[in-house]
């Protein structure tokens, strides 16, 4: 494994992001030689108003080139750029970066060859297979906007996204693998097309990858009126490859669409220089990963996680990057992910607490990891989610290396508060996101926007603007939306929707969405700390904590238990005992009363748990499952279990033993 140096390698944490507030222009034009320009830009940032600005101005660049053909020229062309491994298929493959690059200037030339030019829309619907990171690149190339839909999304969602995107073509698969089944893409997106209608759409061609192990093709759809159906290999036969076209700095690099909104989807634009710039340096800073460094973040190319960390990071740092087809468990055990590390030397795993959820729930011991020689790793990165002390210290002592909980958005592109191991590796505290990164100045506000910034004083996060390269620089057909979702509560400020607090270290604890701090007869609780206290009892493999109606003190907080596997317990001793632990961590404020068991909880498929639909179920309002489910089924069972709940009377006195 090779070690890079950073270029601030001698200077200390603090003195790099000083220098990143004090002198940010230079700050950034130095990090801009990391990526190669057409155009090199003569200033850092242009500030056209308080909530409009753009960065490296004048600038040209084109992202698939820095990615892909600066590689090759560099005589790395024969290293490899992309492991593909399917445990769905038993499939894998190794691409290296001259091959990556051959496929993606042809499938650039099939896009153009239907009519795609810079600043059209291409959809994406692709399951995690190559052909994914093949067509995003591609877009990239020739200056296309991409717009990444998560495979096997519902047909009514993938309305949506059309119906706002506007794309020009559509990118598919015959399908996608879950364990035990196939997922068919076509109905869907011929479904979504239906329901778009006609021309409205704007979508001209559907291109689709067939696979063996799904059935369905591009002639089954010959005859749909609303679009061009053609097979991928027939889209690329004939056609020249693209070269790479110089795109302005701020040029769209595409559109990710945040989960869990409800009504119109909010499309965050990424740009191209920016974002290049802010990755690069998160690369080398935060991930001390560069060429001869293999990464395996396990996630999907329809996440932020998987544009930044899957594909456009680890290839613009010229290192190697896995891209896995399967699940943490039962593809075939929850040894996925450590098979996965030992077989390609994987430096750094970076993933959602979820899936670490899943593994301890499965595998408590940790007895998978020892079949596994895992010497490789240096790093675990977690995101998506609040990472619970629990969970943080099983991971931490089990894989005996840092275990990085760092915290950042769809919406910001890269982290925002990290460990920069790159830089200086600092020390990890359990529940807390480490500190702040280069060109993020975050501080702690009241409700009014004032700065509250103090050791433990806690406040809803905000980041003062304009905000690092490479996070969002607008929401798609909407500048006022933009200003609105995240620019006009606190005036100067990024809202972040998080809650939490800065230590007396400069460290940042996130404790959970603002809509996650109930308020229980005048005193502000954050549910993020009510279910650190439950996730310290032995049973309790992971919960939801969330704030119901309360006739008399407002709210009072209720628990959503999910237990370990084969574990037995009482249903009474379990509430009795994990009542118990919040009323002595927490206190008696908490007025902590309603446990319910349940055997899942409902969750998105980036695994973040739906807590606002079961507090909806559970005050009894209308609720809207959102399209983001993993599975629908875990609702059901939440209702039936909500019937077993447990109430403890307000004046139980309960003196039982815990484990």
């Amino acid at each position: 494994m090779s070690h890079h140096t950073h270029p601030h390698a001698s200077a200390s944490y603090r003195a790099v992001w000083d220098r990143s507030q004090a002198d940010r222009a230079a700050f950034w034009l130095d990090a801009a030689k990391a990526v190669d320009w057409i155009v090199p830009p003569s200033d850092a940032i242009e500030e056209r108003s308080e909530t409009e600005w753009r960065w490296f101005p004048g600038g040209k660049i084109n992202v698939s080139a820095n990615a892909l053909d600066r590689h090759v020229d560099a005589g790395r062309g024969e290293n490899t750029a992309l492991i593909y491994d399917s445990a769905m298929t038993g499939t894998r493959a190794s691409i290296s970066y001259s091959e990556l690059r051959d496929r993606v200037a042809r499938f650039a030339g099939a896009l153009r060859a239907q009519g795609v030019e810079a600043g059209d829309r291409v959809l994406i619907y692709l399951p995690m297979t190559p052909e994914a990171v093949t067509a995003m690149l591609a877009c990239a190339r020739i200056g296309a906007i991409h717009s990444v839909v998560f495979g096997g999304f519902a047909a009514s969602e993938l309305a949506v996204r059309i119906q706002d995107a506007k794309p020009k073509v559509i990118v598919t698969s015959s399908g996608g693998m879950e364990p035990g089944r196939a997922v068919e893409y076509l109905p869907l997106v011929k479904r979504a097309l239906d329901i778009c209608g006609g021309t409205e759409s704007g979508v001209e061609a559907v291109i689709v990858r067939n696979r063996d192990t799904v059935p369905g093709s591009a002639a089954d759809y010959a005859s749909d009126p609303h679009a061009r159906w053609v097979d991928w290999e027939g889209a690329q036969q004939g056609v020249t490859p693209a070269d790479p076209v110089p795109l302005p700095s701020d040029h769209p690099l595409y559109i990710l669409y945040t989960s869990g909104t409800t009504g119109n989807p909010k499309g965050v634009v990424r740009d191209s220089g920016g974002y290049a710039v802010g990755l690069s340096w998160a690369m080398r800073g935060i991930y001390d990963f560069g060429p001869g460094d293999t990464i395996f973040t396990a996630s999907d190319v329809g996440w932020v996680v998987g544009h930044s960390f899957i594909v456009y990071g680890p290839l613009l740092a010229g290192g190697t990057t896995v891209l896995y087809e399967g699940k943490p468990v039962g593809t075939p055990d929850a040894g996925a992910f450590w098979r996965i590390l030992s077989s390609y030397g994987a430096k750094i795993l970076s993933t959602a607490p979820t899936a670490l959820r899943a593994i301890k729930r499965e595998d408590p011991e940790l007895l998978e990891l020892q079949k596994y020689d895992t010497s490789s790793l240096k790093a675990v990165y977690l995101a998506g989610e609040r990472m619970d002390p629990e969970t943080w210290h099983w991971v931490n002592d089990g894989l005996g290396v840092p275990v990085v909980d760092h915290w950042w958005q769809t919406e910001t592109g890269w982290p925002i508060c990290a460990n920069p191991l790159g830089i200086e590796p600092l020390e990890s505290k359990a529940g807390s996101t480490t500190v702040p990164m280069p060109g993020f100045d975050v501080r702690i506000v009241d409700s009014k926007g004032t700065d509250i910034t103090a050791p433990g004083v806690e406040g809803n996060i905000a980041i003062k603007l304009p905000l690092a390269p490479g996070a969002l620089l607008g929401i798609w057909g909407s500048e006022e939306r933009f200003v609105s979702s995240y620019l006009q509560a606190f005036p100067g400020y990024y809202a972040s929707g998080d809650a939490g607090h800065f230590d007396e270290d400069g460290y940042l604890f996130v404790m959970g969405r603002t809509d996650d701090v109930i308020n229980v007869a005048g005193h502000r609780l954050s549910t993020g700390s009510l279910e650190e206290v439950l996730t310290m009892h032995p049973a309790v493999a992971e919960c939801a904590v969330i704030g119901v109606h309360d006739e008399l003190k407002g709210q009072h907080a209720a628990g959503f238990v999910a237990l370990k596997h084969g574990v037995e317990v009482h249903r009474e001793e379990l509430a009795a005992e994990l009542i118990r632990l919040v009323r002595e961590h927490v206190g008696p404020v908490a007025s902590f009363r309603d446990v319910t068991i349940v055997e899942r909880l409902p969750k998105t498929r980036s695994g973040k748990i739906l807590r606002k639909t079961i507090r909806q179920i559970v005050d009894g309002e209308p609720y809207k499952i959102p399209a983001t489910i993993e599975d629908p089924a875990v609702i059901d069972a939440l209702i039936v279990a909500l019937g077993r709940t447990v109430h403890a009377p307000a004046t139980t006195q309960v003196k039982i033993p815990v484990g």
